[in-house]
């Protein structure tokens, strides 16, 4: 029998904060799903930032390889995502909440869009490398940390709530209705991604004495450029933050981590309550991390652990039994593991060429540890803080970042899980930096990519110009609710329409 799918995405959700993962943040909900299902202990974005993630995970393929460079690349309507693949299967897909999607296509295979997104459509957020020095007005700035604290709401609160309703009202839809196909839900949260700032409630879950400082601070490390780049790009040097303001930011940002299991949580009661839970796999992951001061950074953009390690939870007790999987793997893996699980084995033919590896072996635990994953994670990042591809590749307990305008990185996560020590330069690891280098050589043409996206972006500033000058016609989606087909109305009898609203139905 087909699994119905149900996929919960926060953004910017380290998975370090998560008790599963040794974290602080009060998640019962989350703590509960990872206690009966298969916890990823290793698992990474592949661009540790919001769209390029986002379509990554979507179309199973590098962000170089879809053109989804930054947060205002247009996502192309002929890439075939896991909601293609899983329709053909047979699936019903509905997307509620935030996917960052760029360009007239607002739907990349979902059937069904339940909500608008909370970020704009359009091509505005377009980065420009050759005006690198010149930090865009549209960005994260150091406002979120020095004004982080509690609220009554907020504009990511708005968001959310409704992202929830409408996915719990589908649910009870689906419940309801007469449509037998297996479904896939994406429901997609903006928390706990900035601004630091939370319901009182949700800040009072947690008191100054619990928040942890950062463990590594920029003067314990050796500045690398690109982390420089970052600091500019989000002006840090124009408002550096003190101890209370940067405790009071990692607090607010466990509150909404706690927000965010409070969601979970009401959608897991929503799915038992309407009887799905029984053949529903429920995901849990996310698009990148944060950094919350570590190393002196903050939000993503970085290839360093807090930006891309993020959370992967498997839940299914009747299909999977608990465990925990050390093998490194990634967001690429998503697409063809939704699709083996959906054909129920059966192989699929893919009209693009995928980037990741199916991690049905791990979940039903044909191999174990290590090698129950797909063992490497590559990762490109090209957006805003850059000013050529830098790209990195996890493999082992080794990660090596490298880009043609920066030194070489290399770490030994085994030994300095803070990644303090850059061993690139030290002569007894000469031949494995050889090695990567090589492999980087062979995977990419770097140049031409560099190329490729300084094209890109003055096609999109012009464009952006161009449409904005005039008459605008936005992109951005526009949820339709038929108010003639809502609750009661006269082109069906009461008593009928009662009845099959009502649910469970009576026999």
């Amino acid at each position: 029998m087909q699994p119905n799918f149900l996929i919960l995405m926060a953004d910017q959700l380290s998975a370090g904060a998560l008790q599963a993962y040794g974290g602080k943040a009060s998640t019962p909900h989350l703590d509960a799903l990872a206690a009966r299902g298969v916890v990823f202990d290793s698992f990474y974005c592949n661009s540790p930032l919001c769209a390029p993630s986002r379509f990554s995970f979507l179309a199973g393929q590098l962000p170089s390889k879809i053109g989804a460079y930054d947060n205002a690349a247009e996502f192309p309507a002929q890439t075939p995502t896991l909601a293609h693949y899983l329709r053909r299967a047979g699936y019903q897909t509905a997307l509620s909440g935030k996917m960052h999607f760029c360009g007239p296509d607002q739907l990349h295979g979902f059937e069904e869009r339940l909500t608008t997104d909370i970020y704009p459509a359009d091509f505005g957020w377009t980065p420009d490398w050759t005006r690198f020095e010149e930090r865009p007005g549209w960005y994260h700035t150091m406002d979120s940390v020095t004004q982080a604290g509690s609220c009554t709401r907020t504009n990511q609160i708005d968001f959310d709530d409704e992202v929830v309703h409408a996915a719990r009202q589908k649910l009870f839809d689906i419940a309801r209705g007469n449509d037998r196909r297996p479904f896939c839900l994406v429901v997609s949260m903006t928390h706990p991604h900035d601004p630091y700032v939370v319901p009182q409630a949700y800040w009072d879950r947690y008191s100054d004495g619990d928040i942890d400082m950062p463990r590594t601070s920029a003067a314990m490390v050796n500045d690398d450029p690109h982390s420089r780049r970052v600091r500019h790009v989000i002006g840090l040097g124009l408002h550096t933050p003190d101890e209370r303001q940067v405790r009071a930011a990692r607090r607010a940002y466990l509150g909404a981590v706690s927000y965010v299991d409070d969601q979970v949580g009401a959608l897991l009661n929503t799915l038992h309550e309407a009887q799905l839970d029984a053949n529903t796999i429920v995901i849990v992951l996310a698009d990148h991390g944060d950094m919350l001061g570590e190393r002196g950074l903050w939000y993503k953009m970085s290839f360093f652990e807090p930006a891309c390690r993020i959370p992967l939870i498997v839940s299914a007790p009747e299909r999977f039994k608990p465990a925990r999987v050390s093998g490194v793997a990634s967001l690429l893996d998503i697409l063809p593991t939704l699709v083996e699980l959906g054909n129920e084995g059966r192989s699929s033919d893919y009209a693009a060429p995928i980037d990741g590896r199916s991690l049905v072996p791990a979940l039903r635990g044909v191999a174990a540890g290590s090698e129950a994953a797909p063992g490497e994670v590559i990762g490109e990042y090209l957006a805003e803080g850059a000013i050529a591809p830098i790209v990195m590749i996890r493999r082992g307990w080794h990660k090596f970042v490298h880009s043609p305008v920066d030194p070489d990185q290399l770490y030994d996560l085994a030994g300095d899980p803070e990644e303090r020590v850059n061993l690139a330069g030290r002569a007894e690891h000469m031949a494995l930096v050889a090695a990567f280098r090589a492999e980087v050589a062979q995977r990419w043409s770097l140049a031409a990519l560099h190329e490729a996206v300084l094209a890109s972006q003055r096609r999109r500033h012009l464009v952006y110009a161009a449409l904005r000058t005039g008459r605008y016609s936005p992109w951005d989606f526009q949820p339709l609710r038929d108010a003639s087909r809502l609750y009661v109305r006269n082109d069906q009898e009461l008593n009928d329409l009662e009845a099959m609203a009502r649910f469970p139905r009576l026999p």
